[in-house]
């Protein structure tokens, strides 16, 4: 998919050279999410690390989508300023057992839609959940799964969002 252009900003597919902002804007995610479940008074860095050698893995994987949006270069109100990137947004495809409520098996995931505050409000979220929806469609996906932000909320049932029939739990050995 190459950049979506007309209903929004332009969005395209993260490259090698997006790493170090990608790995920026994923932490900033957990950052905004706060508490202890996503920002442990325990953790350390390390996990960046980690999370760029992933990352670069899953680049071009083709269950995982990664989506960008471009900075304009004025970030912080300094136009000299690096570009980086607006937003991201990254998306996986596993396949299940199929079932009477999941046909071929296939659930689409979007891990974490995240825009950079300076560039807020701009559409950059919509476009990249625009495009990422386009890309589940096209693998023919049953459903698509996400956990929202309560700012994220408003957007994601914009788009078809509803509430998940399966209870949640979880285990952490």
């Amino acid at each position: 998919m190459g950049q979506r252009k007309g209903n929004g900003p332009a969005v395209r597919q993260a490259v090698e050279y997006d790493l170090v902002e990608l790995v920026r804007l994923r932490a900033l995610l957990f950052e905004n999410l706060g508490g202890h479940f996503f920002s442990p008074a325990s953790a350390d860095d390390d996990w960046l690390d980690a999370l760029a050698v992933v990352l670069k893995e899953q680049l071009t994987a083709d269950a995982v989508r990664i989506l960008v949006v471009d900075g304009d270069g004025d970030r912080d109100g300094d136009s000299d300023s690096d570009r980086g990137l607006a937003a991201c947004g990254i998306a996986t495809i596993e396949q299940r057992l199929p079932g009477p409520h999941l046909r071929n098996g296939r659930i689409g995931h979007v891990i974490g839609v995240v825009t950079d505050p300076s560039y807020r409000r701009r559409g950059h979220s919509r476009s990249i959940m625009r495009s990422l929806l386009d890309w589940f469609e096209e693998r023919e996906v049953a459903r698509v799964d996400l956990y929202a932000s309560a700012e994220g909320e408003p957007l994601y049932r914009e788009l078809g969002f509803t509430d998940h029939p399966d209870p949640a739990l979880y285990w952490r050995p």
